[in-house]
């Protein structure tokens, strides 16, 4: 495996857990506020203890915190975790249209010089 940073490596749970649509669609939920475990699940087609792994998951990744108040478990979404995931991907989006306006320059050189390659 290629060397990579700490900070590249600590998104890996992140983006492990955001790969499930299921799990995606919890934290598209929770983008709009708190909400219970009943709640979140009512979507979902599938039994209570199945969902809670997936609420589990969420928690781990450090994508989601959990409160109990009585009998109730109100998940909230910690937008931190998400942040660190975004700052990544607009580092590649950054250095990907770098390199692709880079080719553009490239070609747009060639089509006016074809027998003299850009610098």
């Amino acid at each position: 495996m290629p060397w990579m940073p700490a900070a590249a490596t600590a998104l890996d749970p992140i983006f492990k857990v955001l790969a499930d649509p299921t799990r995606r669609a919890v934290v598209a939920h929770l983008c709009r506020g708190p909400a219970s475990v009943s709640e979140l699940a009512r979507p979902f087609d599938m039994a209570l203890p199945s969902f809670m792994q997936h609420l589990k998951q969420l928690e781990a990744a450090g994508l989601a915190r959990s409160t109990k108040q009585g009998r109730v478990r109100t998940y909230t979404l910690q937008p931190t975790r998400l942040r660190a995931a975004e700052t990544w991907l607009t580092e590649q989006r950054r250095l990907w249209e770098a390199r692709l306006d880079q080719l553009d320059a490239y070609v747009n050189a060639m089509k006016h010089d074809p027998e003299e390659p850009p610098r």
